[in-house]
């Protein structure tokens, strides 16, 4: 048994001084002044307490243009871990040939040995057809209760308008949730060849051959199909003012869509495609301008949006150069295949352990969001929509003692030391953070101690997820 005294625990509710007594994996009483008799005490005095974070968008050893992205379940979920997220959720993509239950057993195949934190799965739907249709509701005994359909990428992941209709009435029979890429793949592919005719192979054109406008008219667009349809949605990675402004007009038409964003579209613009080193920022949304920086702040400051997540995919920037991974050399083929066409350079980047400490200092330190907004972003709200609430998400007597000590004074010069994801970079190297997890436990064990590791491949849990909730 564990107590956890004299800290500040931080909710989506509220914040109250109070302590935490913990016994094997739950939380058993939260309150102040509580018995320290038979238990272990942690002193907190001057730390704040915070259910662990949810990401519900990774890409974990997920193949893409000849190379695969640089963290698997292991290494991103240890720098989960460090960032203070406890719980992750990964997509299992559909095969070119099978059942969408080999797709699972396939992903359930890298995952289960390796996974250091708790996970749960999406699974993609890419390919419809009777059998597929058959099988869908059959991914909730596999404790899926998710689907995510993309309006891009025609020829390989495209659903048409129809199909994506059609997955949206199946899964509202049965209480899943569908998610949507939203993005205009007839538009993407014309710029794209127009691009690459005129000569134009550098960084910078990957965003400019997804123009916003193509993601304003598909949120509209899977907003107004789940209107038809009677069906939720929850639409990832959003990227632009003008999104969050067709979240906001079809939300206030009484559509149950929801909304994630992510760090990367809150603080990088296509300038920083421009730069020589362009590439690290790519991923697919593209970064948009500051000024749709500054319209996303002010949606998730007005609680527009539901979700952060991170959209996690990281390849080296370049990858025929080794690094040091837990005292082991590590080179995978990363940005570099694509140094002289801008098509060829894999979609991602590295987020799922800077996500927390980024936010504290330049959400909540700067004053655009409140502590609670904090934990309902990047905890409460991903738990809840995606059925794991108050399991996970909440400190409360039988959730999850998964708990981040927070220590709000901390200041430190951030980047890839402090990361820990298995890449080459950091987009926020050298940047000044205050505030940040100083111990984190995952169902009462502790896998991080200040820069200690103490987790182990095989620790996490797999998460059959029940129904979640609109918010």
């Amino acid at each position: 048994m564990l107590l956890i005294k004299s800290g500040t625990l931080v909710t989506a509710e509220g914040s109250f001084a109070a302590d935490i007594r913990i016994d094997g994996e739950k939380i058993i009483e939260v309150g102040p002044g509580l018995n320290a008799q038979g238990a272990a005490v942690l002193d907190a005095s001057g730390k704040l307490l915070m259910p662990g974070g949810v990401d519900p968008h990774t890409h974990f050893d997920l193949e893409m243009f000849e190379t695969v992205s640089s963290d698997d379940h292991y290494t991103g979920h240890k720098a989960a871990a460090f960032g203070g997220t406890t719980t992750v959720m990964d997509f299992v993509p559909q095969l070119e040939n099978g059942s969408l239950k080999a797709g699972v057993e396939a992903w359930h195949a890298k995952a289960d040995g390796k996974a250091a934190v708790d996970w749960g799965f999406h699974a993609n739907i890419t390919r419809l057809n009777d059998d597929v249709i058959d099988e869908i509701p059959k991914l909730l005994k596999m404790g899926i209760s998710t689907l995510k359909m993309f309006m891009a990428y025609n020829g390989r992941l495209r659903l048409q308008d129809g199909e994506i209709f059609r997955v949206m009435q199946l899964v509202r029979e049965h209480g899943m949730l569908p998610m949507l890429h939203a993005e205009n793949g007839d538009v993407i592919d014309v710029l794209v060849d127009q691009a690459l005719a005129a000569g134009h192979t550098s960084a910078e054109y990957h965003a400019r051959t997804r123009p916003a406008w193509g993601g304003v008219d598909a949120v509209l667009r899977g907003s107004a199909l789940a209107a038809q349809a009677s069906s939720p949605l929850y639409i990832v990675h959003m990227n632009s003012a003008g999104e969050a402004d067709q979240l906001r007009y079809a939300r206030e038409r009484g559509v149950k869509v929801m909304g994630e964003t992510c760090p990367q579209y809150l603080f990088f613009s296509e300038d920083d495609l421009a730069k020589p080193d362009g590439a690290k920022w790519i991923c697919s949304p593209p970064m948009r301008t500051k000024e749709d920086n500054s319209g996303l702040w002010n949606a998730v400051a007005a609680d527009e949006f539901q979700v952060i997540g991170t959209d996690h995919c990281p390849f080296f920037f370049d990858g025929t150069k080794p690094i040091d991974y837990e005292g082991k050399r590590v080179a995978i083929p990363g940005k570099e295949l694509g140094a002289n066409d801008f098509t060829k350079i894999p979609n991602g980047l590295p987020m799922v352990g800077d996500r927390l400490p980024i936010l504290w200092t330049y959400g909540v330190g700067a004053g655009k969001i409140t502590p609670q907004q904090f934990v309902q972003f990047t905890s409460a709200n991903p738990a809840k929509i995606f059925g794991l609430y108050p399991r996970k998400g909440a400190l409360q007597p039988g959730s999850d003692a998964d708990i981040v000590i927070w220590d709000p004074e901390r200041e430190l010069t951030y980047g890839r030391a402090h990361s820990h994801q298995r890449t080459d970079y950091n987009l926020f190297e050298g940047w000044k953070l205050k505030g940040f997890p100083e111990k984190v436990f995952l169902r009462g064990q502790m896998i991080v101690d200040g820069e200690h590791w103490l987790g182990r491949a095989g620790g996490g849990e797999y998460l059959h997820r029940g129904l979640g909730e609109f918010i």
